[in-house]
């Protein structure tokens, strides 16, 4: 049995042992498990959880930011939408230069890797020298690797695509150094290295975090890692301005890594993004154009030396589909091979679905047991992995490639697609193959990711079933192995790739089993590209529209729409896409578009924080101090205390919430009377709630008998009392002055407190509070994103006994719901808005808890709704 309790929880310790016992750990939900640092699910393991920071996308009405307002006239305005505009477009143009850096150094390192290792096994073919050839490729390639796993020592954000990471920024959460220069240099100086390293990555993901980061920090006009690197701009000092900036970043970089800009700007939309209009999708637009041309143009020029000519959209171009000239029975698709696409959907769905779940429990097992070791070890992993990817494509190669004829002719004559199509014929590899034949296998492993995708669409010469099938699995298993790894990689290019095969697979079973001659073994391998995926990312909207723009083929919509739906929606059966599943392990919160219906039961006073750490309007700076140094709340609610409607609450030895009564021996913290209050005051009025008061308490009745409500109306337009507390609200209080209800006047967040004690804006005790001295609008956004840290306080400069002002910098107007609103509104306020905190406030005025994004994650909704529904 298991005796031992936890005194704080009423939590057997032995749960972790003792299942049989412990129906309690049994009923808890994920989420509960994870914060208690308990067993997680099925396995015997405890994963990470960290409070992750929300981003607030709604503005802050205060007095400065009211005088800023007041000097605005139509001038100013448009020059701010103009100067907007000048900074989408900049962001643009850099995140194609960075895309043009990453390309034109891998396409070097590769193209000379591959001339060395094919000059060498050619000439071993016939000495007997292979084993040199496999140590000449494993330096080229654990050198690479090496190099890029001591980027990401350097800053550890790098590693992975980054799409999760940006993908829970657009959302609202901010992850510490995502957005930061040295993260981007380190990203797109890394993923150059461990794509040129042979590892199955690509380096379309990581474009999207590039990207990203560009747009972060572009207009700031600073950076931390160069600290002198700073310009006076007082522009966009805001996380409004700057998820804005993000998001058209993001959206640049899928355009430059498919040329797909309308495809950016839906990936942007779909991925994240919880607000959006239609001034921002000009925006994002604009800045994906721009990043795809920039691209374009060097590319082509520096490639090819057409300068201005625009052959090369992306870095991943999929060239043109046609049928080879002369065959008239040549068609790309027809509505009986629609059927074979759902078919190839459904598998594609199941596929991603199983890759999923190994990563995850892969992912799973480098969190418990390599991550919390010594940061060496990641980097042996990562070289072991290099080691192991090299050894299997060089021996696949050697001993499991069939010599297949080169065929005669090639589709694709088109002038435009010159560069492709050259591409697909000088990259067959002739390894130990004569008599005009080439090596099937070496020609998909010794090439570049995206010259093995082009061979598997435009081809003509066939590629055996069994290498195929070979390739498949042998890249669909160290694919797997690799994402995840300490090391920048993107994951896009290998599913296409692997999904390619599994198409061309299909093509070629249709052709030679079945007998249909018909088809064009190309459509066949881009479904499958799209089919598995799809079944890896669950990505719809934006995927599609990606596929048609990199193929240029609008015929093809159907079919990619089609099958990345059924994909999805088989995928979806089984787990999530890939990036929500490395999301969860990491513990963000994350919003989804809306919440399950079942959730409507609850209401907002079911699932607030009801214990409230809160400051008043007039406090001193030892309280303000002692609130900040021992909490680590990012905003606190401006209060001030209804002394005269305490009767209505402290009767005798009994404490009374309006129409419920409890004993005080019964209350531990204000936490439970806030809640017994919300419940309690959800929609009546005031006078209603003290007759039933004076009904159930046989007490002498007050003589003032003017109705509360009409009280605090009144109170309204009498300036804040000034209260100084000589000590913050604590535990050694007296129940009168714990449960003193709280009428409610604004929020305030953390980062405007510390800058007004870093500043000295106060007044002594015996002055009136107009000789604070008053901060602008600037001064308060100077120090954005980081600002000062209460910690860092000098408090030999402050005196204890002055007074701080708050009311002229609080918020006064957030957005608020009464404890009765359903969860479905205040999700969607919360998200629509992209809010960070949610007061909820009765309705006579009271404060009575607050709502964060935690309290709205799936996980906590759904505790909630097992303790609803077992109380009901």
């Amino acid at each position: 049995t298991c005796a031992a309790m936890a005194s704080g929880r009423g939590v057997p310790w032995g749960c972790c042992c003792c299942r049989c016992c412990c129906g309690e750990r049994e009923g808890r939900s994920p989420e509960e498990l994870t914060i208690l640092g308990e067993t997680h699910e099925e396995e015997d393991e405890i994963l990470p959880r960290k409070d992750y920071e929300s981003l607030d996308y709604d503005k802050c009405i205060n007095e400065p930011y009211l005088e800023v307002l007041e000097t605005l006239d139509n001038k100013r305005v448009r020059r701010y939408e103009a100067v907007k505009w000048i900074l989408v477009f900049c962001i643009g143009v850099c995140t194609g230069l960075v895309g043009l850096f990453i390309d034109y150094f891998v396409h070097l390192f590769q193209s000379l890797k591959f001339q060395i290792i094919g000059r060498s096994v050619e000439d071993c073919s016939e000495g007997g020298c292979l084993v040199l050839s496999l140590l000449e490729i494993l330096a080229f390639n654990i050198g690479f690797v090496f190099l890029s796993s001591l980027l990401v020592l350097i800053e550890p954000i790098a590693a992975g695509s980054g799409i999760p990471e940006i993908k829970c920024y657009l959302n609202g959460v901010k992850i510490p150094g995502i957005v930061r220069l040295r993260t981007l240099v380190c990203k797109a100086v890394g993923v150059l290295f461990c794509v040129s390293g042979g590892l199955f990555v690509g380096k379309e993901g990581p474009m999207i975090h590039s990207g990203a980061v560009v747009g972060a920090g572009l207009p700031q006009f600073q950076s931390i890692t160069f600290r002198k690197i700073q310009f006076n701009f007082p522009y966009f000092r805001s996380d409004r301005d700057k998820r804005d900036f993000v998001s058209a970043g993001a959206a640049a970089g899928v355009a430059a890594a498919f040329g797909a800009p309308i495809g950016g700007t839906l990936f942007s939309l779909e991925e994240g993004s919880s607000f959006w209009n239609q001034a921002l999708t000009w925006k994002v637009l604009f800045c994906s154009m721009s990043a795809t041309f920039t691209l374009n143009l060097f590319r082509s020029g520096i490639r090819y030396g057409s300068w201005g000519s625009f052959q090369l959209p992306g870095l991943l171009n999929f060239g043109e589909f046609k049928c080879a000239d002369g065959d008239k029975k040549c068609h790309l698709w027809t509505a009986v091979d629609l059927a074979f696409f759902i078919i190839m959907g459904l598998i594609g769905g199941l596929l991603g679905a199983l890759f999923n779940c190994l990563n995850r429990r892969l992912a799973k097992y480098r969190m418990r047991n390599v991550h919390p070791k010594a940061k060496f070890v990641r980097v042996l992993e990562s070289l072991l992995v290099a080691m192991v990817t090299t050894m299997v494509i060089f021996i696949a190669s050697v001993t499991l490639g069939e010599c297949r004829e080169i065929p005669s002719h090639t589709h694709g004559n088109n002038v435009t697609q010159q560069p492709a199509e050259e591409d697909v014929n000088s990259s067959i590899k002739t390894f130990f193959c004569r008599n005009n034949t080439y090596n099937d296998m070496a020609t998909l492993f010794f090439n570049p990711q995206e010259t093995a995708i082009l061979q598997l669409f435009h081809q003509d010469g066939t590629f055996s079933p069994v290498t195929l099938s070979i390739f498949f699995v042998l890249y669909f298993i160290l694919a797997c192995w690799t994402y995840g790894l300490s090391v920048p990689s993107g994951l896009f290019v290998p599913s296409l790739l692997c999904g390619a095969a599994y198409g061309r697979l299909v093509a070629n079973i249709l052709k030679t089993y079945i007998g249909m001659s018909h088809i064009y073994s190309g459509t066949f391998a881009l479904v499958g590209a799209a089919a598995f995926l799809g079944g890896v990312v669950r990505m719809t909207i934006s995927l599609t529209v990606i596929l048609i723009e990199s193929t240029n083929e609008i015929t093809y919509g159907l079919p990619i729409m089609v099958t990345l739906m059924v994909a999805k929606w088989t995928g979806d059966f089984f787990n999530k896409g890939i990036y929500d599943l490395h999301v969860a392990l990491r513990g963000v919160p994350l919003l989804e578009w809306e919440t399950e219906a079942e959730m409507d039961k609850l209401t907002a006073s079911d699932i607030m924080e009801p214990n409230l750490t809160y400051v008043y309007p007039h406090t001193r700076i030892q309280s303000l101090v002692s609130i900040l140094r021992t909490t680590a709340h990012h905003a606190y609610p401006v209060v001030t205390e209804n002394r005269g409607n305490e009767k209505e609450f402290m009767k005798g030895n009994i404490l009374i919430s309006n129409n419920i009564r409890f004993k005080k021996s019964s209350i531990l913290t204000r936490a439970g009377e806030q809640y017994k209050r919300s419940q309690s005051m959800k929609s009546y009025p005031s006078s209603e709630l003290r007759n039933v008061c004076e009904e159930l308490v046989n007490t002498e009745v007050t003589e003032d008998r003017e109705d509360i409500l009409q009280q605090m109306l009144e109170r309204r337009h009498v300036p804040y009392p000034n209260l100084y507390p000589d000590q913050s609200p604590s535990e050694d209080w007296t129940m009168e002055e714990r449960f003193r209800p709280l009428t409610f006047h604004g929020l305030i967040r953390r980062s405007q407190l510390v800058t007004l004690l870093v500043r000295g804006v106060c007044y002594l005790e015996t002055h009136s509070s107009s000789t604070q001295p008053r901060l602008s609008y600037s001064e308060m956004t100077e120090d954005y994103p980081r600002y000062p840290d209460v910690h860092d306080l000098d408090l030999t400069l402050l005196n204890p006994r002055m007074i701080v002002d708050i009311t002229p910098y609080m918020n006064p107007c957030p957005y608020t719901v009464s404890p009765s609103t359903h969860v479905s509104q205040v999700f969607n306020l919360f998200r629509t808005m992209g809010l960070r905190h949610l007061p909820v406030v009765n309705a006579v005025g009271e404060i009575v808890g607050i709502i964060t994004r935690h309290n709205l994650s799936h996980d906590f909704l759904l505790m909630k709704l097992r303790h609803h529904n077992m109380t009901i």
